[in-house]
């Protein structure tokens, strides 16, 4: 964290200068009121006679380093939040663009809720900490030493008060903030759960609703919430301990502050002023410990906090960059769009090891459309998703236009792909907004061309902003239907601008036949360069294609066209006959009826 403070080195510089200033001027009070106590209001040196003008002066002058005091504090403040606010922004904008490195299983480790909280309230946490510590930490340890300084110059014999008292804070404080600390970390990962939970029922407010789930839900985050609130209490009752012990050091010392001034007073070596000053003196040495202790406290919390970040910030993301970039001559330029499969196998790392894809062998060539069809959990889109590196293959090589994908640079390959996924993530964006993730510089023109393609025109035309009407957070103002288009739209504008590789993970399972034939109909009569690989739970989506893998349990068992598959692939058959005889027969039934 501290390579972060080094930008601001001025502003961390300036803020504890003028806190020195700001705690130089209230260390100065003390003997200014014993001067007016003991000259100007009991005349100590002048047989009892006081002099009013003496009280006018000092206090003039009370009033004046009052206000010099005052102006450090706010420059101090000023410049420490300057300094501690930009840290932050920093730390922030850092930590996030890391969350947007890391690969998907690094994402799934540490999970979405707990990187909510490391990037939002851990970093208020360290935040905190750095503003306490180039402010409030210097002004205390300062206030401490300055005071001993300055009671001891009173009379020898306060030191006594001081040498007795401190040790006993020390303790307290050092006590305390032991057994509070090792709790920050288990605070800070039950507000990941929290946030977890919260996360999770607010995107999928539906499901709960459409389940009558709301009052599992609610036992659900209450469990969840307790837990935090039990670890904050477990820390607040142990300071709730601390500051009533330390308030009763305090007002011992003040009252042996008092009586050995006392005793002192009737030898005549003290005077009453000098009394008042010492008190207000060990009042300022003993808050200057408590804040202290307040202080550690948030360095305790926010180093818990920094941990956390940097276990985010210091994480390298397993998927990294090669050095094959767009600026590279592809090797094989007039078969762009070609992808290979060769001996692949795949397991999620956080799985249980089971082989989800096994020895896939598979070839396509650009411009070939090829169907990827399967049972559910089959492997069909774990497949795809080697393409782009969501993930990398356990063993064997994914190739595209005979580049191993590894060699990439990760942008120079995403630019090749343009895919829309099995759920339709959308923004709370307008619909124009969401379509141009596809191309952030295409025209209207190409948008409305893409959304056409795409079949979503339709929808758009008649919504109440057309284009720039706002789709609600995660599409939930849209259909099924209504989202998927749009989600193939952004990847038709991607294929436009110069993808060589189009991927539909399962997006038209909320498309009715006609809509779905519409829209291939129009991408291979736009795009027939283009390399296709389609997944689908439906035979209807995919029959049309030039070849259809079939996928059971993570191993390609057939390679062909339809044709071919109906006369060889035995699941093949059991798949159309379930779906598309089946659909003839009740159809035909139907028929007969009427």
């Amino acid at each position: 964290m501290i390579r972060y403070l080094k930008k601001y080195w001025l502003f961390a510089l300036l803020a504890p200068l003028f806190m020195v200033g700001e705690v130089f001027m209230d260390l100065l009070q003390p003997r200014l009121m014993s001067t007016i106590v003991d000259e100007g209001v009991l005349g100590l040196s002048n047989n009892g006679v006081g002099d009013l003008n003496l009280v006018l002066t000092t206090g003039l002058k009370m009033i004046g380093f009052v206000l010099v005091g005052g102006l450090c504090g706010i420059m101090s403040g000023v410049f420490a939040n300057m300094c501690s606010q930009n840290f932050g922004n920093d730390v922030r904008k850092d930590c996030f663009a890391k969350v947007m490195q890391l690969s998907f299983e690094q994402t799934d480790r540490f999970s979405t809720g707990s990187l909510i909280t490391r990037v939002t309230n851990d970093i208020t946490q360290v935040q905190n900490m750095v503003g306490m510590c180039i402010r409030g930490f210097v002004r205390n340890i300062i206030m401490f030493f300055g005071g001993i300084f300055c009671m001891v110059q009173l009379h020898m014999s306060f030191g006594k008060v001081v040498i007795i008292a401190l040790p006993l804070v020390i303790a307290m404080v050092i006590f305390f903030i032991g057994k509070a600390n090792p709790l920050y970390s288990v605070l800070q990962k039950r507000l990941d759960r929290v946030n977890s939970v919260m996360q999770e029922n607010v995107s999928g407010t539906r499901v709960v609703k459409a389940y009558v789930r709301e009052n599992y839900e609610k036992e659900r985050f209450k469990e969840a919430n307790e837990g935090l609130i039990e670890t904050q209490l477990r820390v607040l009752v142990l300071f709730s301990y601390m500051t009533p012990i330390l308030n009763i050091i305090l007002n011992v010392s003040v009252v042996a502050v008092i009586y050995i001034g006392g005793i002192e007073v009737k030898g005549g070596s003290i005077t009453p002023g000098e009394i008042m000053a010492a008190i207000t003196y060990i009042s300022q040495i003993l808050h200057g410990i408590m804040m202290m202790s307040m202080t550690f406290q948030n360095i305790s919390r926010g180093s818990a906090s920094a941990k956390r970040l940097n276990e985010v910030i210091d994480c390298e993301p397993v998927i990294k960059d090669g050095s094959f970039g767009s600026y590279h001559v592809s090797k094989q330029p007039d078969k762009e769009g070609k992808i290979e499969f060769k001996n692949v196998s795949f397991s999620y790392p956080q799985g249980n090891g089971r082989e989800v894809l096994h020895d896939i062998n598979l070839t396509i060539e650009p411009g070939e459309t090829v169907g990827i069809l399967g049972a559910t959990g089959s492997g069909k889109s774990s497949l795809v998703h080697l393409i782009p590196r969501f993930y990398d293959a356990t063993t064997g090589d994914v190739f595209v236009d005979g580049v191993n994908v590894k060699e990439y640079e990760l942008t120079a390959l995403r630019d090749k792909v343009a895919i829309a996924l099995q759920k339709s993530e959308l923004f709370h964006a307008t619909m124009k907004e969401n379509i141009k993730w596809g191309n952030g510089d295409a025209s209207q023109e190409e948008i409305r061309h893409a959304t056409d393609i795409a079949c979503a025109s339709e929808f758009i035309d008649v919504s109440p902003d057309g284009y720039d009407t706002l789709v609600a957070e995660n599409g939930m103002s849209l259909s099924g239907g209504q989202k998927q288009r749009l989600s193939i739209s952004r990847a038709v504008l991607k294929a436009a601008k110069g993808a060589k590789i189009l991927i539909f993970d399962d997006t038209t399972s909320a498309l009715d036949l006609k809509t779905e034939a519409k829209l291939y109909a129009a991408l291979n009569a736009e795009y027939e360069h283009l390399t296709k690989v389609i997944i689908a739970q439906r035979i209807a989506s995919v029959k049309d294609a030039d070849r259809i893998a079939v996928i059971d349990e993570g191993t390609i068992i057939a390679c062909a066209s339809h044709e071919v598959l109906m006369e060889t692939c035995e699941i093949y058959q059991d798949i159309y006959n379930s779906q598309l005889k089946s659909h003839k027969e009740v159809n035909k039934e139907e028929w007969h009826n009427e």
